[in-house]
């Protein structure tokens, strides 16, 4: 039960995922395959009667995904195709193609590219020494010079494609990238707020599952540099991008956003840590007092996942305000903000008692990380935080981020002690 409960939330989430990318990847595949195209029609017609490949596979590695990336890394893509098709040529005209010949040309090309200092791109010296060398040993020489001119079509192709058709801004891709972040923060929250529930307060049982949210915990914050990479893309896509004139950065939003989930995955994989420690512990109560503690974590975590849900929320919502109620966000965060706070005034009574040297610790380690929860998802903070960092990259926020932060009243609470938050997977709004 347990393995399939796991596979189904683990296809909800893959699911989710490609419903988001599926557009996004559909344009991006549109625009490689258009600039590969409009170079081999260029390149056939000022080289009649031959298949000059060299100039889409040149615009395919030429075309980036933002503007500024182009003018970072173009010119050094194609220095090294041409010193590859160069190598290749003189190459094909010393000795024939033979395995030995090929092993010395890949050698000779990373050695060529790394003296020309073409960091990411040293690889591809080789790999155009390779292709030329494969599909024209025969006649390199004679035609070395026509493979060259290609390369260069196929590089202008490729700026020019970028320059006249800009990738849209990526910054829905990196509000969604951190929305499932939190998603996956809230899944292990939600998962280990029911599971204790059904330890029965026996601290083996507690310390066996502690050890299985640890090792999620650890995934989770691996996952954290593919967000950052979504981002930078997001940030480098605004510059020099005529898509962007007149927009509002949302750069600094999401950067917080980003910061403070990072921040909060690491205080919830420290608090899992001692919640092992203490199960595993050979002063833990296997009794009444046991189980009333078990409830009460569990009551923590559950208010964990509500804040750090509609926290990762509000950050998408911010990055797509025309496709989302930002002030409904707001009232969320507000609404799981208040449910810390009680939790924290709670773990803050049971630290006065006298609980033991263990339970103190337990209780001493998630009050800790209620508070820095609370620290990272302040609305207050996100708005000053944003503030510094849009004048630090001199960018224009956008108005509902600054505005609804502390202005919005908080939402009525139910009978139950909930805020309303949503429970179980979510779907796409």
């Amino acid at each position: 039960m347990r393995l399939r409960d796991a596979v189904r939330r683990r296809a909800s989430a893959e699911l989710t995922r490609f419903r988001r990318g599926g557009r996004p990847a559909a344009a991006w595949a549109l625009r490689l395959t258009a600039a590969a195209v409009a170079s081999y029609v260029v390149a056939s017609a000022l080289f009649p009667h031959t298949q000059p490949l060299l100039g889409p596979l040149t615009a395919l590695l030429v075309v980036q995904v933002t503007p500024v990336s182009l003018l970072a890394s173009g010119v050094d893509r194609v220095v090294s195709v041409v010193a590859g098709v160069s190598l290749a040529v003189a190459f094909a005209a010393v000795v024939p193609l033979a395995w030995w010949s090929l092993g010395v040309l890949i050698a000779v090309a990373i050695l060529f590219g790394q003296a020309l200092r073409l960091r990411a791109n040293l690889i591809e010296v080789a790999i155009s020494a390779m292709l030329v060398l494969g599909v024209g040993s025969l006649d390199a020489e004679s035609a070395g010079w026509q493979r060259i001119a290609e390369t260069l079509v196929g590089a202008a192709v490729g700026i020019a494609t970028n320059l006249l058709v800009p990738p849209k801004v990526a910054s829905a891709d990196a509000g969604n990238a951190i929305e499932e972040l939190s998603e996956s923060l809230r899944r292990l929250l939600d998962r280990a707020a029911e599971e204790l529930g059904g330890s029965g307060g026996r601290g083996s049982e507690v310390a066996a599952r502690a050890t299985t949210w640890l090792d999620e915990a650890r995934t989770v914050t691996h996952e954290i540099p593919s967000v950052g990479a979504a981002l930078l893309r997001a940030e480098q896509g605004r510059r020099l991008n005529v898509r962007a004139v007149g927009t509002a950065d949302t750069g600094p939003g999401l950067r917080q956003g980003l910061e403070a989930l990072e921040h909060s995955a690491v205080a919830i994989r420290s608090m899992f840590r001692a919640v092992h420690d203490a199960a595993y512990d050979a002063g833990w109560p296997d009794d009444e007092i046991g189980e009333a503690v078990v409830a009460g974590l569990a009551q923590v975590l559950q208010e964990l996942a509500d804040g750090v849900a509609a926290f990762g929320d509000l950050v998408r919502a911010e990055a797509q305000p025309e496709r989302h109620d930002v002030a409904a966000e707001i009232h969320e965060v507000q609404d799981a903000l208040e449910g810390l706070h009680e939790a924290r005034a709670r773990l803050s009574d049971l630290l006065l008692m006298d609980t033991g040297p263990v339970l103190f610790e337990l209780h001493a380690a998630v009050l800790a990380t209620v508070k820095r929860l609370l620290a990272e998802m302040s609305l207050d903070e996100r708005v000053r935080r944003q503030v510094r960092l849009a004048r630090t990259g001199r960018t224009r926020l956008p108005r509902p981020a600054v505005r609804g932060a502390t202005t919005l009243p908080m939402g009525p609470r139910n009978r139950f002690g909930s805020r309303g938050r949503r429970r179980g997977p979510r779907t796409e709004r």
